[in-house]
Formats: structure tokens, C-alpha cells, sequence
């Protein structure tokens, strides 16, 4: 599994990592084996939040873990709604205590609310001077949000922006992935495989996932993740709560496509116009 750095402000995370969003209604004896097999074949970056079965998931990574914390990077998020400088506190504190650690390697806004930027990044930074995460970042954040957290925090602070992105969703690519890798902001893409289903087979775009992935003896899963990561400041964290799909994920950590992949699947999934607002779920 590659490994890259996180941003200026973090360390070197899996490229393909473990998402957990409505994980807790897997089966969780499932979930849990899936957890385990993910992280012994690389799949170390896994991320969460409190609002995640209102807390359900951070308590199932917790007990899947249990005794691996020194091999895993663990991204939580705190929710708008508790984003206030006591509040994100507060929140980071029960977090870690649903996850079973002293830490979370990186931790996020969920997304903008009713709080100040500069509140909420204020307890960011005292949580890291605490030892209690080691980085922080955002979620769903557009450029123009990025700027305002670029101008509040300085540089060098905002380790992360996770956003929608998925073959049939690129519209980061129009300025929110320029803007991050002109500031050594890491990009982790969030439902890579599409919320409402993959790209169906007997479509033109999932016809060339499947000559693509049939030549590179890959699954167009597998074919798909690799274009989402296909630059540095790329990360991708598809769900997966059965050891089939944990086993096919982790495959895509290094499988590169050539120039010719990359334009065909650039031709079959059009980036199309740039939105009004930033896409998120």
C-alpha cells in the first residue's frame, strides 16, 4: 500500500484508507473482521466522526482495534453544531474515548456552521498542543472556505480537505483540488464509489472501467480508486464492512494507470461545469 504525506501538517498516511459511515449497520461481528483484515493488508487510514451512528461507529473502530492503535491513522470529525471552542473540546474528549485512545492522528470540522472559524480552529490548535490530536483539518469546504481557513490558521496548519468525489462527481477538480495542492493541502475523497451506486456495466463509462480493469487484470472498483488517487495530494477512504471489498480495495494501493487509462476514463466520466456550490452528502 503507498503512503504519502498528509498535507504539510501530517504525517505519511495510506493512500487507500477505511471510511465508516454507516458501518454500524453492518452486522458487527462483519464489520469488525472486515476492520481487522483492512488494516493487516494496509489499509491503516481510518476515518470516522462523532455523528457516524451517533457515535456507534467510533465505538465499533474502537473494539476492532483494540491493541493496534500504533499501526492505524484515525481521522475523526466534530459536528458544526459542537464546534464552539468548548464544545470541540468536549466533543474531542468523548471521541477518544468511544475509539479506546489518548489521540486522534487528525481531526476535522465536519463541515461550516454557526461557529467562527477561528473558535474552532483556537481549539484545534490547544488540542494539539495537549497531545490530544496531532493534526486537524476540514470537511466539505469549497475554495472560497478554504481561503477564510487559510487566512484564520496560516499556513501550514490545515492538514486535510475531505470532500465528495467519485467518478460521476468530480467537480473538486475545477478549484478545490488546485487551490489544496497549491497549499500542500491533502484532498481524502469521501464515497468514491458514488452514494447512490457504482457505474453500472451496461453503461458506456462502466463499459471502459471494464476494459480498463480486464487489462490491468484489476475490478473496476479497484480501477476507479486508482484514478481518484491519481495525483499526490490524493486519498480515498471507501466503506467496506465485508472482507471481499476490504480485500478489493486494498489492491487499488498499487495499481497505476497509464496516460491513456486516465484519458479514456477523463472522456467516459466528463468533469463537466463548475457549480454554483461545492457537491456534498
Amino acid at each position: 500500500m503507498q503512503k504519502r504525506r498528509f498535507g504539510a501538517a501530517g504525517g505519511e498516511v495510506a493512500v487507500i484508507g477505511q471510511g465508516s459511515w454507516y458501518i454500524e449497520h453492518a452486522a458487527r461481528a462483519d464489520a469488525i473482521a472486515a476492520l481487522r483484515r483492512g488494516v493487516d493488508l494496509g489499509l491503516t487510514h481510518i476515518d470516522t466522526a462523532e455523528m457516524y451512528g451517533s457515535g456507534e461507529a467510533e465505538t465499533i473502530i474502537g473494539e476492532a482495534l483494540k491493541g493496534r492503535r500504533d499501526e492505524i491513522v484515525i481521522v475523526s470529525k466534530v459536528l458544526p453544531s459542537n464546534a464552539s471552542k468548548a464544545g470541540t473540546k468536549r466533543a474531542c474528549e468523548a471521541s477518544l474515548k468511544r475509539l479506546g485512545t489518548d489521540r486522534l492522528d487528525c481531526y476535522l470540522l465536519h463541515w461550516r456552521g454557526q461557529y467562527p472559524l477561528a473558535e474552532t480552529f483556537a481549539a484545534f490548535e490547544e488540542l494539539k498542543r495537549d497531545g490530544k490530536i496531532l493534526s486537524w483539518g476540514v470537511s466539505n469546504f469549497d475554495e472560497d472556505d478554504l481561503a477564510e481557513a487559510l487566512s484564520v490558521a496560516g499556513s501550514g496548519k490545515i492538514a486535510c480537505n475531505q470532500v465528495l468525489y467519485h467518478l460521476e462527481e468530480r467537480a473538486i477538480e475545477h478549484a478545490v483540488i488546485p487551490w489544496c495542492e497549491k497549499h500542500d493541502v491533502a484532498v481524502v475523497a469521501y464515497s468514491p464509489f458514488g452514494h447512490s451506486g457504482f457505474p453500472d456495466a451496461a453503461g458506456k463509462g462502466g463499459k471502459i472501467l471494464a476494459e480498463i480493469a480486464k487489462a490491468h487484470g484489476a475490478s473496476p472498483r479497484q480501477v476507479a480508486l486508482a484514478f481518484l488517487t491519481r495525483r499526490l495530494a490524493l486519498f480515498a477512504i471507501p466503506k467496506a464492512a465485508k472482507l471481499t471489498h476490504v480485500e478489493d480495495n486494498a489492491k487499488a494501493g498499487d495499481l497505476v494507470l497509464s496516460a491513456g487509462d486516465i484519458q479514456r476514463l477523463d472522456d467516459a466520466f466528463p468533469l463537466g461545469r463548475k457549480p454554483r456550490g461545492l457537491p456534498m452528502i
